[in-house]
């Protein structure tokens, strides 16, 4: 069988692709929104049909990428019917299957961290997909969005400690860099889970998590509702640059793309002149438009040429974006991550302190 194990850093994601090598059908679970670019194109590279997008939950800490991947590769959207999610192309009961070739995922509900949650399971019991239900060497919170921590409890005991104990556990997120565990350390092994705590202590430990909410929550939770499709939709292939699509609608390059295409493209600094000349330095040939006069000055750029606005963290650049989109830029993107982001990574600045 075909697996990967792909990565989103900013929220500390795991997207899996599985296919089957006869037919080349896949599934990708909990697609990110700004990775459907890198995982379409891993899609296109190993040559496989992606039938299904399926989501273990209705994610609050980022936006899932099953519409857009839909829309550019023609995958069909699956969750669990009690996700209270629409716009969906099945909605699973327990215990459906979900096929790819001659392989088959089954979908087990396991809620507790939400109502929607599903485990699935491959055909041979060898991997179990997880999302949040069952981290390793930990579980999702229950203090919001429908969570109940007796239910997940009783979700992970009955619907998951029941595999077989070699079973893979590929979980929904890790923030240490842990990839993988298994059915048979969690049992052992699991601070709030293992077989030897009993209900009443885990109740006891999801009352005093003290977690503050996801930072994206507001954002992620009703766009999750409607499998990720954006208030406003774009073209998902402009060509010009190795782009990344936000989904507040921001196209972004990162640093090691525009040093390598420094003289193809006008780079537009929108900071104030004494950060420009400060710190942090700027990018060699930058065209120094603060923010707050770059509507003035746009006739001083070429349409033709393709633009990057750059500033300290890429929040003032991001919406500088949009206002050359609205003034009839078309070939636009953001710095990700600013001036901070290319000074980490070592590129060179004129000016700026060591």
């Amino acid at each position: 069988m075909v697996f990967r194990q792909l990565f989103d850093p900013q929220s500390s994601t795991y997207t899996y692709l599985l296919a089957d090598p006869a037919s080349r059908a896949a599934v990708l679970i909990d697609p990110v929104f700004e990775q459907v670019r890198r995982d379409a194109a891993l899609v296109e590279e190993l040559r496989l049909k992606l039938a299904w997008t399926l989501e273990t939950h209705v994610h609050a800490d980022h936006v899932t990428g099953a519409w857009l991947l839909r829309e550019k590769l023609g995958s069909r959207i699956a969750l669990s019917k009690a996700s209270g999610a629409e716009g969906a192309d099945r909605f699973l009961d327990s215990d459906e299957v979900v096929s790819f070739g001659k392989r088959h995922l089954e979908a087990r509900a396991t809620p507790g961290h939400t109502n929607g949650c599903m485990t699935y399971v491959l055909d041979d019991e060898s991997m179990a997909f997880t999302g949040d239900a069952l981290l390793i060497r930990g579980c999702g919170r229950t203090d919001f969005q429908q969570g109940d921590a007796r239910t997940l409890f009783r979700s992970v005991r009955s619907r998951i400690f029941s595999l077989p104990d070699d079973c893979l556990v590929c979980p929904g997120h890790d923030y240490r860099g842990l990839t993988q565990t298994s059915v048979g350390e969690e049992k052992r092994f699991n601070p709030r889970l293992a077989e030897s705590i009993v209900e009443g202590d885990f109740l006891g430990y999801m009352q005093h998590l003290g977690l503050a909410h996801p930072k994206q929550m507001a954002i992620a939770v009703p766009a999750n509702l409607k499998c990720g499709r954006p208030e406003k939709t774009t073209s998902l292939d402009p060509d010009w640059a190795a782009l990344t699509y936000t989904f507040a609608g921001i196209w972004e390059v990162q640093p090691h793309w525009l040093e390598e295409n420094l003289r193809t493209v006008q780079i537009v600094d929108v900071r104030e002149p004494g950060e420009f000349n400060g710190p942090l330095g700027h990018v060699a040939g930058a065209k120094l438009m603060p923010l707050g006069s770059l509507t003035d000055r746009i006739g001083e750029l070429e349409k033709a040429t393709p633009i990057v606005t750059v500033c300290r963290s890429g929040a003032r650049s991001a919406q500088a974006t949009l206002m050359l989109g609205k003034a009839g830029f078309e070939k636009v993107a953001n710095l990700s991550g600013g001036m901070l982001r290319w000074r980490a990574q070592r590129f060179p600045v004129d000016g700026g302190v060591d």
